[in-house]
């Protein structure tokens, strides 16, 4: 059974950091790229980060480049996102994703398992 579980959300300020933390199990972690995404209230998901598992490249939207580093540790099965700078409209449910591929890694259809999110609030 596989499972994704994020911690790590939270309140904080216009200007703070969080880290989320993804923590996987029931696959072989270190064969499945990891993304994050986001959503918030009325939006669609929106894709945040993805690093692959083959050479561990990693992807952002311009909106977050800069602000925020993926980073993975295959020896303990997790997935972080470090997010900085934080802004209101960063405010949203983040999930975490993996997927067998190394390709197409911006697109939610990609991810073969989702975690079931955690809460981020930024005020402002």
């Amino acid at each position: 059974q596989v499972q994704l579980v994020e911690s790590g959300g939270g309140l904080v300020q216009a200007g703070g950091s969080l880290r989320l933390s993804c923590a996987a199990s029931g696959i072989i972690f270190s064969r499945y790229s990891m993304g994050w995404f986001r959503q918030a209230p009325g939006k669609e998901r929106e894709f945040v980060a993805a690093i692959k598992w083959s050479d561990e490249s990693i992807y952002y939207p311009d909106s977050v480049k800069g602000r925020f580093t993926i980073s993975r540790d295959n020896a303990k099965n997790t997935a972080a996102l470090q997010m900085n700078s934080l802004k209101p409209e960063d405010a949203a449910v983040y999930y975490c994703a993996a997927t067998s591929t190394a390709r197409f890694l911006t697109s939610a259809v990609t991810y073969d398992y989702w975690g079931q999110g955690t809460q981020v609030t930024v005020s402002s």
